[in-house]
């Protein structure tokens, strides 16, 4: 079971939260035209895809092994400046969404807004970033490094 599981592993993972930021671009797009409600059904179903996301992250890690990036040379400096900053950001992404979540389920509107335009792009940018080192490490073909 294992063996056949694990390779559709981070395709599923990975399409969780880009579930997540696709719901994330769809509320805002609902508050820009002040559809309060739909902005909060999708922003409630981007946080559970997000959750969704963490909880398989986090026991796939327990369970499997982690595949490193074999890229050398330019790819390898991009690849790692694109992890670095997606994970430094996944991990304050996560306190800033809840306290934006809770602001706004709270009635604190203005509150809840003037955190949403810093978590909204951060969150965003995790989303992106984390499809595009999943596209890195599983699809795309590696580079040896320079060539002579």
């Amino acid at each position: 079971m294992k063996a056949w599981i694990e390779p559709w592993i981070p395709l599923a993972n990975t399409s969780l939260i880009v579930i997540s930021g696709l719901f994330l671009l769809l509320g805002y797009y609902f508050i820009r035209r002040k559809q309060v409600v739909p902005h909060r059904t999708c922003m409630l179903v981007a946080t559970i895809f997000a959750a969704l996301f963490l909880v398989v992250y986090v026991t796939r890690a327990l369970l499997f092994e982690t595949k490193f990036f074999a890229g050398e040379g330019w790819v390898r400096t991009l690849y790692l400046a694109i992890l670095i900053s997606h994970t430094i950001l996944a991990v304050v992404v996560g306190p800033f969404a809840l306290v934006t979540l809770r602001r706004a389920l709270r009635g604190q509107f203005q509150r809840h807004r003037q955190i949403a335009v810093i978590t909204l792009p951060m969150w965003l940018y995790v989303v992106a970033t984390g499809w595009i080192i999943y596209l890195m490490l599983h699809v795309m073909p590696v580079s040896a490094g320079p060539t002579a």
